[in-house]
């Protein structure tokens, strides 16, 4: 199957899992409808997003789980301050081995391969290369049943065809409400960002998974989210990758994450316009500014709110839908 977008793939596929699956089973006793051997492509990668209502898509965490995996950091503290049952993953409280994919890519293994590095010299040597895969599944991880934390991506597969960078997603496992909407996101952000280090044009992104399922504890958003009238979805213009200072913008805005997160900082609009990266860069800095008022301080800073592009706008007020309403009715708003 072909899509033109991620939001299209992932409500067709989900509708075809929770209506049509395949078997229904029970992995480490969590009752499931599951679909083997899933497969599809989405033709425009860099419209990842999700704008159905009812699904209340986070960008913030979107960003800062595609981030994380570029930062090359598996510490639990960075992502559980987006997504706090991220900790039940970790065995220690401190890290995270199999759903940290950034020490996959840039630090794989006894040798610490930087995976990300070697393609970037198989292709000057090998435009047309085949070769050009990095690993995530390691046959070391710990597959018995009281470890939850095992990687679910088995590798990415990148090829340049016509001046354009293609990528082909292998998966083990993928949870059809959950797991597929941000996985996509993150790895066709990897994509771009390879693409714009590269110089090349975006190609087509390929999704193949083993085993899709939607546990039983969604079948119920997930019924809200099918019923969902098509006219609840949005069209925004998509911001686009500069290919100017990839990683130079993208170190910038993880040290402003960073502080972000440790509260060491508050940014107001006017410092971050004042932060020498390309704009698309400063946009996601305006996210995680907002999210730390929204989670330390439960309110909306406006002024930052209305620097941001149209569809961050929209899916922001959609996820935090009720705290716009609370602070309509009571006049709680913080403005700079």
């Amino acid at each position: 199957m072909k899509y033109a977008n991620l939001q299209d793939a992932y409500l067709d596929n989900l509708r075809n899992v929770y209506e049509h699956p395949e078997f229904i089973n029970k992995p480490r006793g969590n009752v499931s409808k599951e679909t083997l051997n899933l497969s599809f492509i989405i033709t425009n990668p860099m419209n990842r997003y999700c704008t159905v209502k009812t699904r209340k898509s986070n960008i913030i965490f979107n960003f800062a789980e595609a981030l994380w995996y570029l930062s090359g950091s598996n510490e639990l503290n960075f992502i559980e301050y987006y997504a706090k049952n991220m900790a039940k993953y970790s065995a220690d409280g401190s890290i995270l081995t199999g759903t940290a994919y950034g020490p996959k890519i840039f630090s794989y293994g006894e040798h610490h391969i930087n995976q990300w590095a070697r393609l970037i010299e198989l292709f000057k040597e090998d435009r047309d290369s085949k070769r050009a895969f990095i690993s995530i599944f390691d046959p070391h991880e710990d597959l018995s049943l009281q470890n939850i934390d095992v990687s679910c991506t088995i590798g990415l597969q990148f090829f340049i065809r016509e001046d354009a960078l293609f990528l082909s997603t292998f998966m083990r496992a993928n949870d059809a409400y959950r797991g597929l909407l941000s996985d996509i996101f993150s790895f066709t952000f990897l994509q771009e960002v390879f693409a714009a280090q590269l110089g090349l044009r975006v190609g087509h992104y390929c999704h193949n998974v083993a085993t899709t399922h939607i546990y039983d504890t969604d079948f119920t958003r997930v019924e809200a989210l099918l019923a969902t009238p098509p006219e609840q979805s949005h069209s925004f213009e998509l911001p686009r990758i500069p290919s100017q200072q990839i990683w130079e913008n993208i170190n910038t805005v993880l040290r402003y994450e960073q502080q972000l997160r440790e509260g060491n900082i508050t940014l107001s609009s006017k410092a971050i316009h004042d932060i020498n990266v390309a704009p698309y860069w400063k946009q996601i800095i305006f996210l995680f500014a907002l999210y730390q008022r929204i989670i330390k301080e439960n309110c909306i800073d406006f002024d930052l709110f209305h620097n941001l592009h149209p569809l961050y706008q929209y899916l922001v007020q959609n996820k935090w839908e009720n705290l716009f309403k609370e602070i309509s009715k009571n006049g709680n708003v913080m403005e700079r």
